[in-house]
């Protein structure tokens, strides 16, 4: 499955969630670290819910680049 991976750089690194698996969350210094630490917190997050016999989210997220003109 693929699921978006919403990444943000903030003053002190990086962070990331997905949408579509709420408390699936990694923050790390930079954006290559990031990226490893979500793909490994998605793993984990999707295999605690089958250990706990819960449905496995599908992905249904999606993401658009709007162009817009500055003022």
């Amino acid at each position: 499955m693929k699921y978006l991976v919403v990444i943000e750089e903030g003053e002190n690194g990086f962070g990331a969630y997905v949408p579509d698996l709420p408390g699936c969350i990694a923050a790390a210094a930079s954006r290559e670290e990031v990226t490893r630490l979500i793909h490994e917190a998605i793993q984990f997050h999707l295999d605690g819910l089958a250990e706990d016999g819960l449905p496995i989210p599908l992905p249904h997220s999606s993401s658009e680049v709007v162009e817009v003109g500055a003022h």
